[in-house]
């Protein structure tokens, strides 16, 4: 028995030296030999059972066998292996190896280092260096030998961490993460703080050598905690936070928000949400408000999907009470080590899901003057369009908008906004980011109520230069926290572009008038927008002045100023001008300076078709009278009533008279065109409408127009039956002529002496436009001149005294054809001279019994034919005044010659005449016939052409 345990004793002893003399030769650095000294003490010590020196030796083989394999080390990247020329000591392969020559190997192969070159047949000799398989087997072999003991944790642990760095080389992570896991269960002694935060950093740097990055950051973030273990009397925050930061990596976490507006969410967000707490604890305990205030921004901002209702305001309510001690600011923090925090503004309080830039108001946006071709053609190239330019200018175009800013005007841009939490969101201090252009921006505050919906907001400023500006983006000021959101950074966002020029200042006119504001708001055709609208009701003929006042608002001189109309479409048939005015005066005072004030007129004259065409009134009866009495001293007067077939069933009982026509409305547009300033020198104006509504009650109808033939050939009767359709009592007449009185709805006829008018004095149209015409519609604008002129000269006008309003009554619409014909001059205008004066009138030609009387006939021909000869015998005749006309006057009176008158051809524009004389032998009045012979000549002719004047004369007693 003491003989087989001092041999059990022997081979221990053994087998340790030999494990001893490896590890020697493996810190001198002689490869070879330490092989073999490990190969021996395992064989010994294996056959002793001597399960902890065996681990090692089996450990100290591993180690030398990894260094052959693996010359570069484990703790950086596999190299390749040694070759010759190595830092070995060129001495110590020769050096003599005890125990060499119990190894197979040939002295011949090996190099001065020990290690022959060529790795492939070195491996197949070195029997004693282990495979890289091998070396792993044997490193749980000697950990299995290990965990037999109880006080050999530490050294299990380190064989644990050198197979894991073996296996990394090997790209054999699966393998090295049962090792690893291995050693987190391997219970060590009493270990410091500062070793246990040594041992799960370790851990976390070998699961990131094997590429387990998410347990690496959990053994990273335990060794973060036990930095600030309660057991520790100064915890170390600054340590824990440094820590803390390297675990961000392997929880897909970046503290750069960009990387979060990208694609889907990456990473377990509750995992993260709980570092990020951790984060803002741990920077709050080092004393770094602003820091915590920059964390807890981040996790606002980029888990705000994932936070639930409670925890999206415990988070606000953090962050409002830290930026009461330290505002949220847009500027990046640097930590001791180096690394920036970028700034993380708020995009998603609001989130913004459209921007767009608005033009200003119809009323201030700038308009370019036209070009003298029409249109704006760039001077840079002399073809009017290119395809090359259209196609190079197409991105430019898509950002670029096509209205333009005002220098000096409040601008505005709308972004439709979300509010996604689940209370009210106060955003403050909102406003623009711009660049290119000296841009003063309007902050605005908004409260969008819990979870909005889009909300339009609009943000206004004010550019303070001219050229092109670009809005880059927005800022708020949300929980304390300032944010600088650019468009570029905004996911999903939708815009029609940021890029608008901005032209030089202009003047703003803002004009008031003396009518009262319209409900009516115009629509014209053309889609200008109307800014200001006035209405008005007038009678049919009435004129009302509106008075315009302009107002320079602006900062820059009103310099130009024009002025333009447009009736918009009405079936109404407009007589005169609707619309007149004089800017003389009121151009003298420009340029108008800010804050002045100037003033002028427009006259509003209603005038339309005066004519009943609607037939609702009963003809005019001439009650069996003949009006023949010169002047109508009795005028017919009688009550106009509808007729009960006309008069609609559903029509109310008491519905005026003036209701038989409906009111007609008249509207249009006034344009101001006004520029002034420097926008002025570069072609821009600005264009300002006003709308008119007026309302045309009827005043005044012609029923009915007819002529009577007067005393003198020249004149003539023009009989209006005349209808009054107002409520009140109403006053007509024309010029030099009385005026009648017509009580509401009643109707009178009116007798005008007129002057026969000669209408080939009437301009007619244009040559040019004639040529193009249709032959009706000639007619038509001769027709309606001829109207302007009869109208012009009756100057009939009415008077509603108790409402102090007046008008005139238009006959353009009214006269026909016939009408004109009778108040027309015929083209043969004839003259009868007695003794020198003209005779076409109802006073008599005075002479003396036993004095001859020269009598003279004079024809001018305003015909454009020649005409003529005639003969012409005057017959003297006396009226008794009883119906009887005494033709027998031989014995009164003698011609002086021939009764009968002779008169050549008379040519165009010319004029004839023939003489005679009379004396008278009895006092009395006579009258002249003058006939004429019928022949071929005159019945070529119409009758009208032979209007002769009456001729009266009186005979009195010889002086």
């Amino acid at each position: 028995v003491l003989l087989g345990l001092k041999r059990h004793y022997k081979k221990r002893c053994q087998g340790r030296m030999r494990k001893h003399v490896g590890d020697l030769c493996l810190q001198a650095g002689m490869l070879q030999d330490s092989l073999v000294h490990y190969h021996m003490s395992v064989e010994l010590l294996r056959s002793v059972n001597d399960f902890l020196w065996l681990g090692a030796a089996l450990e100290g083989l591993c180690s030398a066998s990894v260094i052959y394999h693996y010359p570069g080390g484990t703790g950086g990247k596999a190299g390749s292996r040694r070759l010759q020329g190595s830092s070995l000591p060129a001495e110590a392969a020769n050096r003599h190896r005890p125990g060499a020559q119990e190894v197979l190997i040939d002295p011949g192969a090996l190099t001065t280092n020990g290690i022959n070159p060529d790795t492939s047949t070195e491996i197949g000799r070195a029997k004693n260096c282990l495979s890289p398989e091998d070396i792993i087997d044997k490193y749980k072999e000697a950990i299995s030998y290990y965990s037999k003991y109880k006080n050999a944790g530490v050294i299990e642990l380190e064989a644990c961490v050198k197979a894991v760095r073996v296996l990394a080389i090997q790209k054999r992570s699966m393998e090295a993460s049962e090792f690893l896991q291995n050693a987190v269960y391997i219970n060590l002694r009493q270990l410091s703080e500062e070793e246990k935060i040594q041992r799960y950093s370790i851990l976390s740097e070998l699961y990131e050598l094997i590429g387990f990055h998410r347990k690496s950051a959990f053994f990273k973030r335990v060794a973060a905690m036990q930095c600030v273990a309660p057991s520790i009397a100064e915890p170390g925050w600054r340590a824990c936070y440094k820590l803390l930061l390297e675990t961000l990596p392997g929880y897909s976490l970046s503290l750069d928000p960009k990387d979060f507006s990208k694609g889907t969410h990456r990473g377990w967000a509750a995992v993260q949400m709980r570092l990020l707490h951790e984060l803002v604890y741990a920077s709050r305990r080092m004393g770094n408000p602003a820091l915590s205030v920059r964390h807890l921004c981040f996790l606002l901002q980029t888990m705000l999907d994932f936070l639930s209702d409670q925890e999206k305001k415990d988070v606000t309510q953090s962050l409002e009470s830290y930026t009461s001690k330290c505002p949220g600011t847009m500027e990046p923090i640097t930590l001791p080590d180096g690394l920036t925090l970028p700034p993380v503004p708020f995009t998603k309080l609001p989130i913004v899901r459209c921007v767009k830039l608005l033009s200003l108001p119809t009323s201030l946006r700038p308009q370019k003057m036209k070009s003298l071709l029409g249109q704006s053609v760039s001077t840079k190239s002399p073809f009017i369009y290119s395809p090359i330019i259209a196609h190079n200018r197409g991105e430019e175009r898509s950002k670029k908008i096509d209205f333009q800013w005002v220098q000096g005007d409040v601008c505005e841009v709308q972004l439709m906004v979300y509010n996604p939490m689940p209370f009210e969101l106060r955003v403050e201090n909102m406003g623009l980011l711009t660049s290119g252009v000296e841009f003063e921006s309007l902050p605005a505050a908004l409260s969008l109520p819990a979870e909005s919906g889009l909300y339009p907001v609009t943000l206004v400023g004010v550019p303070q230069t001219t050229g092109t500006i670009t809005v880059n983006g927005y800022r708020t000021t949300v929980f304390g926290v300032f944010s600088d959101c650019l468009l570029d950074n905004l996911p999903g966002i939708k815009t029609s572009g940021s890029t608008v020029e901005v032209i030089p200042a202009l003047p703003r006119l803002q004009i008031s008038t003396s009518l009262p504001r319209s409900a009516h708001s115009l629509q014209p055709s053309s889609g200008d927008e109307i800014s200001t609208n006035v209405s008005v009701q007038l009678y049919n003929g009435e004129t009302q002045p509106l008075i315009i006042t302009l107002e320079n608002i602006g900062t820059e001189p009103l310099e130009k100023l024009e002025v333009t109309s447009k009736i918009l479409t009405t079936k109404e048939k407009l007589y005169g001008d609707f619309l007149s005015w004089k800017l003389e005066e009121t151009l003298a005072q420009f340029p108008l300076q800010p804050g002045k004030v100037a003033t002028f007129t427009i006259s509003i004259k209603a005038k339309l078709d005066f004519s009943c065409q609607e037939n609702l009134l009963q003809d005019l009866s001439d009650d069996g009278s003949s009006v023949s009495g010169f002047p109508l001293s009795s005028p017919f007067r009688q009550v106009i009533r509808p007729r009960m077939e006309s008069r609609p069933s559903n029509a109310p009982e008491g519905s005026k008279t003036g209701d038989l026509s409906h009111l007609k409305t008249l509207e249009a547009v006034l344009n101001f065109k006004y520029s002034g300033g420097p926008g002025h020198a570069e072609g821009y104006y600005r264009s300002l409408s006003l709308g008119l509504h007026v309302e045309v009650e009827p005043s005044v109808f012609f029923t009915r127009v007819s002529t009577l033939p007067a005393t003198s050939t020249r004149q003539c009767h023009l009989l209006l039956d005349v209808f009054n359709s107002t409520e009140h009592e109403l006053t007509i007449g024309a010029r030099n002529n009385e005026e009648l009185t017509l009580h509401a709805g009643e109707c009178q006829r009116m007798a005008i002496q007129v002057d026969k008018f000669n209408f080939e004095s009437v301009p007619e149209c244009p040559g040019e436009k004639g040529h193009f015409a249709n032959p009706k519609q000639l007619e038509e604008e001769r027709q309606e001149a001829r109207g302007l002129e009869v109208n012009s000269r009756l100057d009939i006008r009415w008077r509603v005294p108790s409402l102090t309003r007046s008008g005139e009554a238009s006959v353009e619409g009214v006269l026909s054809q016939l009408v004109l014909e009778h108040l027309q001059l015929a083209p043969l205008q004839w003259d009868v001279l007695v003794d020198g004066q003209p005779c076409d009138c109802e006073a008599a030609a005075a002479c003396r019994v036993g004095d001859p009387v020269s009598l003279e006939v004079r024809l001018t021909n305003r015909s454009p034919h020649s005409v003529g000869p005639f003969a012409l015998t005057v017959l003297p005749f006396q009226d008794h005044q009883n119906g009887v006309h005494d033709r027998e006057l031989q014995h009164t009176l003698s011609f002086v010659g021939s009764g009968t008158f002779y008169l050549d051809a008379v040519q165009p524009s010319g004029q004839a005449s023939c003489l005679g004389a009379l004396l008278f032998l009895y006092t009395g009045d006579f009258f002249l016939h003058i006939r004429f012979h019928e022949d071929s000549k005159s019945k070529e002719l119409p009758p009208s052409w032979f209007c002769l004047p009456s001729v009266h004369v009186r005979a009195l007693e010889a002086a």
